[in-house]
């Protein structure tokens, strides 16, 4: 295997191609708009409904379990009041998401190529020369 589980998960955490390790997710220039494919090596990015629910469940998960149950903790245990945990509630429901969208999307590439490394073009077996079913 060309790319190991161990490269796709730091590629995964700085955002970077999961096959070829360059910084082409996002098109240059914006915040939110992510490649259809990798300009570098080509890796279809934007697969299907799929890619873009995953990535969507991963953020609220990282956002409510990071975020939101933090500030629910603070307020249960008084150490901020209730109408401060409602405003960074309400504020940190919408901005945090927001904050997190790259992130979210590089790890769920991630999480798919650790779980399925030969989808990655880098990790194709290379066809054998005589052999039928490869051609």
């Amino acid at each position: 295997m060309k790319v190991t589980r161990v490269q796709i998960v730091a590629r995964g955490l700085t955002n970077r191609c999961p096959n070829c390790g360059e910084r082409t997710l996002f098109k240059a220039g914006t915040l939110f708009e992510i490649n259809r494919a990798c300009p570098s090596c080509g890796l279809r990015i934007e697969r299907d409904e799929g890619f873009f629910l995953g990535s969507l469940s991963l953020n609220y998960g990282v956002t409510l379990v990071c975020f939101l149950l933090p500030v629910l903790v603070l307020a249960y245990n008084k150490i901020i009041g209730t109408n401060t945990a409602i405003v960074l509630a309400g504020v940190g429901a919408i901005l945090v998401p927001a904050l997190l969208y790259r992130s979210s999307r590089s790890w769920w590439l991630m999480n798919y190529y650790f779980f399925l490394p030969l989808h990655l073009p880098a990790n194709k077996p290379e066809p054998v020369a005589g052999d039928d079913e490869n051609i």
